[in-house]
């Protein structure tokens, strides 16, 4: 093959990775609008809508309002054309969610399992997740990977966990998943995941800190649009802050980590009750021992964002479990708390609040493959 041939191969590719790029971040386009903002000839873009329309990548759906002449056909990605599924491993369950290639979830599913480093426990993992894709027609071409979120850092190689003190999942390897499901797989820390789903929803966010409050405190940085990994990949693990020299013996074995006094578990077990139900108590019945109990973790959760802000000057995105709970009143305290000590007071917008609650590693993990997808159109 010679020069020429290479050439004009590499530039079809880009004409065609360009177009669809553009439908893909305009949601819809048209024919005109394309040839317009891109600078490409008509029959050049043409020609690339009729193979990604053969290739099943777009469609033509519905019109735009006429500005005087015929009306522009309406041109979208098919979203759910792939799909990328991901595992939430937790200590007493795990989560599966498969999302489209605009990080919507699709499907999603709980189940109710300890979790332990055997055998069963993987191929079990493997069997409900190949049940799962069955609800999906065609899954075999669909899917481009399965990504497993955990509790643990995880090995700078992707292979294995390295740190999994509260699972005890130390001996949990990217092999044992790989080795059951028939799909691209990939392991990822459960916080970094959490992150990467917050930047994808804000992407105008160039930095920012991610508290996952989840049964077990997570934390995670985002640099400059991605997250921060760290030399041994436990940059931004913020539960494990200490706030109080003397405080409560964390899993990690140190006392007063910020996990004793912000987890979920924390809190369900000082209220003895799910979050579920603590949360209608608070906000119904206003019960002073409830209220207490909520602004003494809001304090502490204050008291950690105002340090976290001094070393690193971004917005903080509460995510996870917790999240769909918070108030604005929950907001205004924190704030409050915030700004009543610090020299560089925070505003309301440098404030994000989650909204996948206790599904956010999961999605956040899933949506790798889809990124992966789109970079390799």
């Amino acid at each position: 093959m010679n020069e020429k041939s290479v050439t004009t191969i590499t530039l079809k590719k880009i004409n065609k990775r360009n177009v669809y790029r553009y439908i893909y971040r305009n949601r819809l386009a048209s024919k005109l609008q394309i040839v317009q903002d891109l600078h490409m000839g008509l029959s050049t873009v043409s020609q690339n809508l009729n193979v990604l329309e053969e290739e099943g990548l777009i469609e033509r759906k519905g019109s735009f309002d006429s500005t005087g002449g015929r009306k522009a056909q309406a041109i979208r990605i098919v979203p759910d054309k792939k799909i990328s599924i991901g595992l939430g491993i937790l200590k007493q369950m795990y989560h599966i969610v498969a999302v489209d290639l605009y990080g919507e979830t699709l499907c999603r599913k709980t189940i109710a399992t300890p979790y332990s480093n055997t055998e069963e426990y993987y191929r079990q993992v493997a069997e409900n997740t190949e049940a799962f894709l069955h609800s999906f027609p065609d899954s075999k071409d669909r899917v481009l990977g399965v990504a497993v979120a955990t509790q643990g850092i995880i090995s700078p190689d992707g292979s294995s966990v390295t740190y999994g003190a509260i699972m005890n999942n130390k001996d949990m390897k990217l092999s044992d998943f790989s080795s059951r499901l028939s799909y691209p797989c990939r392991l990822e820390h459960d916080s970094k995941a959490a992150a990467y789903l917050e930047w994808w929803n804000h992407r105008e966010l160039d930095n920012a800190i991610v508290l996952l409050l989840n049964h077990n405190l997570g934390g995670a940085v985002i640099t400059n649009g991605k997250v921060h990994q760290g030399v041994s990949m436990h940059s931004g693990t913020i539960e494990h802050m200490c706030i109080h020299s003397d405080g409560p013996l964390c899993y990690c074995g140190n006392r007063g980590c910020l996990e004793t006094y912000c987890s979920a578990n924390t809190l369900e077990t000082a209220a003895r009750m799910p979050a579920s139900e603590f949360f209608t108590l608070l906000r119904g019945q206003r019960q002073p021992g409830l209220v207490s109990l909520w602004n003494d973790y809001l304090d502490h959760l204050a008291f950690a964002m105002r340090n976290l802000n001094m070393i690193i000057d971004a917005p903080v995105i509460i995510s996870g479990y917790l999240a769909p709970y918070f108030t604005e009143e929950d907001i205004s305290r924190l704030l409050q708390r915030i700004n009543a000590s610090s020299p560089f007071p925070m505003q309301r917008e440098q404030i994000v609040l989650g909204t996948h609650g206790q599904y956010t590693p999961a999605i956040g993990a899933a949506l790798y493959y889809v990124e992966e997808f789109i970079q390799s159109i």
